[in-house]
């Protein structure tokens, strides 16, 4: 079985074809990136990167795609290769089981786009260094502790309100990095955080993650279709 572009083309046509050659890589598979990678393969992208090094574990099911009763102890990059095979069995799938940090080697160079969606602030502006004049990225802010499906798409340094774009700004200011693409909320976070193994874990619904990976893959995929994109939207 090959994958079926003929509802795509209808929209976007030979823009089909982008996506077809385009080769994305998603940070962190969990509620926002396994929704992510999901919608990438949907559209057809022709090579899809995968990194995290965790498994799926109980506390994953209330919003986490990946998240089923099969795939409870399983890697997350696994988990979601198996599932964009059975989505999309034309993409080349790339695992790469590791957390990502300064010492991993990894050349972003031969990707389109990247997105991310690691929750740990250090691998975030890592991340964003490397990327920066190689490659593009877009970033996810908060979506803990959330009950509003709105998220937008913006530079870091125009974000508000969101306490992890605040101090991504103050450390990307302190990296040097000066433009970021970020989907962020503007909705004050509720709730309160627990304390997991020094981690502090908050609170999460169904539908939020998932709002905000389709902000991101609508950010990537127009950046994939670029002039095409501003050509279909002139009709």
């Amino acid at each position: 079985m090959s994958f079926d572009y003929s509802r795509t083309r209808m929209l976007i046509g030979d823009g089909a074809d982008l996506l077809r050659s385009a080769k994305v890589i998603v940070f962190g598979l969990g509620g926002v990136g396994g929704y992510v990678a999901e919608f990438l393969a949907r559209a057809g992208v022709g090579c899809i990167g995968l990194v995290d090094n965790d498994t799926i574990s109980r506390s994953n099911f209330n919003r986490q795609l990946l998240a089923t009763k099969g795939s409870e102890g399983v890697s997350k990059t696994r988990a979601a290769a198996e599932r964009i095979a059975s989505v999309n069995p034309d993409a080349v799938v790339r695992e790469y089981n590791m957390f990502f940090t300064k010492d991993s080697e990894l050349d972003l160079s031969e990707y389109d786009c990247c997105a991310d969606c690691i929750d740990t602030v250090s691998s975030k502006i890592e991340l964003a260094v490397r990327c920066e004049g190689v490659t593009k990225l877009v970033s996810c802010m908060g979506t803990g502790n959330k009950l509003r499906a709105h998220f937008k798409a913006a530079d870091i340094y125009s974000t508000s309100v969101c306490p992890l774009a605040r101090v991504m700004r103050r450390e990307l200011k302190r990296a040097g990095v000066k433009s970021l693409r970020v989907v962020y909320s503007e909705e004050q976070p509720l709730g309160n955080t627990l304390d997991e193994g020094g981690r502090h874990i908050p609170g999460s619904i169904s539908y939020v993650p998932a709002a905000a990976a389709c902000v991101i893959a609508e950010e990537i995929i127009s950046s994939i279709l670029g002039d095409r994109r501003r050509e279909i939207l002139r009709y």
